[in-house]
């Protein structure tokens, strides 16, 4: 079932929920063009800086079983807001960290809410939107990560380069505040998933939705898919400022121009999944990443604008295949169970983003000169998960086609 929303409430709605995982996508995407600053201010390499980052995805995956214990049982409009201010203050710890272990335990708290509020965002975007508009309504929240990285990601640069790495931190702390009062105003109330039914226990939701085969074949779908786009997304700027020869002052136009391709994409891609098929878009989307996936693994020294050519494909293509799949993988959840469901796809997919990223970590190494090396073989890898979840796409039942 879904909440009806008038045409321009829905407008506010969705560009609300955007905003609101634009903080928890720059937050995240933030620590990637940081690489090589935080690895020369710790003096760490590219095991310890796998390991910062999958602090978070490991954290969130722990979030997300806890969250399917009790996020069915409240309305979603004030968890989400908490949840939201949680994050903030989470994220302000990580700019206040002074060494490398603090940092790493406070990138796992803001893991920790910032990994419920990503599943809410979904969960609320399937409760309020019928599935005939649910591809271009993902393709709106897509947008947050086009505009982090076409002004979040440049502008957390700039601030790094002149303020140090902690200002990004504080800066996103301060957009959580932002966001919350604009949620306060914006945001329905969704409760329609609230039953008078009592639970037999606490995990009996959980139980219930491990127990349903066709969630468990969306949920290894979406493992996949996140598997093969972060073994290879933590490293891009290590890898283009110590290999490809790319200036760490050009790494913002990089983002720049990867972010704002994403952001026509995103709209394009959403609008002909819900036309042509969410599955067979899904398909010649997550077709056509590979070409880039390969690209950027392998390519030597470039001049800027070729490697802008291969990044920028590689942002489109593979973040483009999530706004099909995400539309597929909500509408597998029975909808009185989704956000449960959804507080499992959020640790299944942090899970396999931090599994990828240590992995990666663990496969590559640096050599005297700084350069990665085995960053090919992450290609690979990257590949074959792709293809497992192309062949697998098919076996996922959508539910509320009709919705």
């Amino acid at each position: 079932m879904t909440t009806e929303l008038s045409p321009r409430t829905e407008r506010f709605f969705l560009l609300t929920l955007a905003g609101i995982q634009f903080s928890h996508i720059l937050d995240f995407m933030i620590m990637m063009p940081l690489g090589p600053v935080l690895m020369a201010a710790f003096g760490i390499g590219t095991h310890e800086f796998g390991l910062l980052v999958a602090s978070y995805s490991f954290s969130a995956a722990v979030s997300g079983i806890l969250a399917a214990t009790f996020v069915d049982l409240f309305e979603r409009k004030r968890l989400l807001l908490i949840v939201l201010l949680l994050f903030g203050l989470a994220t302000l710890a990580c700019g206040l960290a002074p060494g490398y272990s603090t940092l790493i335990l406070a990138r796992g708290l803001a893991g920790v809410f910032g990994g419920i509020m990503g599943a809410l965002v979904q969960t609320m975007i399937a409760d309020a939107i019928p599935f005939s508009r649910r591809a271009r309504a993902s393709g709106v929240i897509a947008t947050a990560f086009s505009i982090s990285t076409i002004a979040g990601v440049p502008l957390s640069l700039w601030l790094a380069n002149h303020l140090g790495w902690r200002a990004p931190f504080v800066m996103i702390a301060g957009l959580t505040i932002v966001f919350f009062i604009i949620g306060l105003r914006f945001l329905p109330e969704l409760r329609h998933h609230l039953s008078e039914e009592k639970r037999a226990h606490l995990l009996s939701a959980t139980f219930s939705v491990l127990g349903d085969a066709n969630h468990l074949r969306a949920l290894l779908f979406s493992a996949l898919i996140m598997f093969s786009g972060f073994t290879i997304i933590p490293y891009i700027t290590v890898y283009a400022v110590n290999n490809v020869g790319i200036a760490l002052s050009e790494i913002p136009f990089v983002y720049l121009v990867g972010g704002s391709a994403t952001f026509i994409s995103a709209r394009l891609i959403g609008h002909w999944a819900d036309k042509h098929g969410k599955v067979e878009v899904y398909r010649w989307v997550a077709l056509l990443a590979m070409l880039p996936m390969l690209a950027l693994t392998h390519a030597g020294v470039l001049p800027l604008w070729g490697w802008l050519i291969i990044s920028a494909s590689f942002f489109v293509l593979t973040s483009g295949r999530m706004i099909p799949a995400m539309a597929i993988i909500a509408s597998s959840a029975q909808p009185k169970l989704r956000g449960t469901f959804m507080s499992l796809n959020a640790t299944v997919q942090s899970l396999a983003m931090g599994l990828a990223t240590t992995l990666a970590g663990f496969l590559t190494s640096l050599d005297a000169s700084g350069g990665i090396i085995g960053f090919p073989l992450v290609g690979y890898v990257a590949v074959a998960a792709n293809l497992l979840a192309i062949w697998f796409v098919s076996r996922v039942v959508m539910h509320g086609k009709s919705n």
